[in-house]
């Protein structure tokens, strides 16, 4: 039944996404996720030691990660399974591991920034969801950056722990989150964290693999119903510029919404004062983006989210008819 818990998981959060004063009252599981990564780091990531030693304890500290969230996931799943209604029930805590209506949030209020505010509401509010240097953003900048962390969180965000739930369970879509979570908090090529963090990074990459390239296919399957956007674009920006990307994920859904909206996104980037070498995804030249293509952008995420939904809901139905 996991094809259906992924696709109550997506109508929940997309519904009511994560309360404020449950965050507030209990935290969040990436925040749990966190802490325990946090402590890891700590205990096993030794400055004194080699880096073969830290790469062996970031491996040993991945795993312990993973045993801590995966165990809870499957009790939670195997006492709801003796309970009238448990798939709803499984489908509450698994809500939280998505981030459609969060994520459509955070880009929004860089547009609603941008347009009421001017250049400075939309640094400070593209610096809630970028790491890049916010001070260094022109208007054309903050947009981009802004259509850039919407299409990339998109796959990772969205995609990657619907596929997850839909292949695993509950499980399935809290390992993923863990490693996700991991790749973000000590997946970097900085001399604290490159060897110990060398084991999340690359699994990471891998389980993002499959997400990215139908996050791709989505936003290209959405611009043939978004006014404006071109799916043809967007299908020659992925062949042409996805694999050039230095993630090898994140450029899949980022050449597929460049070329929908006919922008240029990516390129160098400054990250904490030092400037960080990438291809351009998209053949948009020198067009500068404004807070209008955030809003096309927008448009484009709902039209592929709701697809993302409507695939997973179907295969759902089919699991449920085949198994009556």
């Amino acid at each position: 039944m996991a094809f259906p818990l992924a696709f109550l998981s997506l109508l929940l959060e997309l519904a009511f996404g994560y309360p404020d004063r449950l965050f507030k009252a209990i935290g969040h599981p990436v925040t749990w996720i966190g802490s325990l990564i946090s402590l890891l780091d700590r205990r096993l990531n030794s400055q004194f030691d080699s880096p073969r030693l830290r790469q062996t304890m970031g491996m040993l500290a991945l795993a312990i990660l993973l045993v801590a969230a995966i165990v809870p996931a499957l009790l939670i799943e195997s006492i709801f399974s003796l309970i009238p209604f448990g798939i709803i029930a499984t489908a509450i805590p698994a809500s939280s591991l998505l981030a459609q209506k969060s994520l459509a949030e955070h880009v929004g209020r860089v547009a609603t920034g941008l347009e009421t505010g001017g250049l400075a509401q939309g640094r400070k509010a593209v610096s809630m969801i970028v790491g890049r240097d916010p001070e260094r953003l022109d208007e054309a900048g903050v947009s981009r950056a802004a259509i850039e962390s919407l299409a990339e969180n998109f796959s990772d965000g969205v995609v990657a722990p619907a596929f997850w739930l839909a292949i695993g369970g509950l499980a399935g879509g809290v390992a993923y989150k863990a490693v996700n979570t991991a790749d973000s908090m000590i997946g970097h090529k900085t001399p604290r964290h490159q060897a110990f963090g060398w084991a999340a990074a690359r699994l990471d990459d891998l389980i993002n693999l499959p997400a990215s390239r139908l996050a791709a296919l989505l936003i290209i399957a959405a611009a043939f119903i978004v006014p404006g956007a071109s799916p043809g674009r967007a299908w020659k920006s992925v062949l042409r510029d996805a694999s050039k990307h230095r993630s090898p994920n994140a450029g899949w859904p980022e050449a597929a919404m460049a070329g929908a909206l006919g922008l240029s996104l990516a390129g160098p980037r400054y990250y904490g004062g030092v400037l960080v070498g990438d291809a351009e995804m998209g053949a948009g030249g020198r067009r500068a983006a404004t807070a209008a293509d955030i809003r096309r952008a927008l448009k484009l995420y709902h039209a592929a989210d709701l697809l993302l939904g409507a695939v997973i809901g179907i295969v759902a139905a089919a699991v449920i008819l085949q198994g009556q």
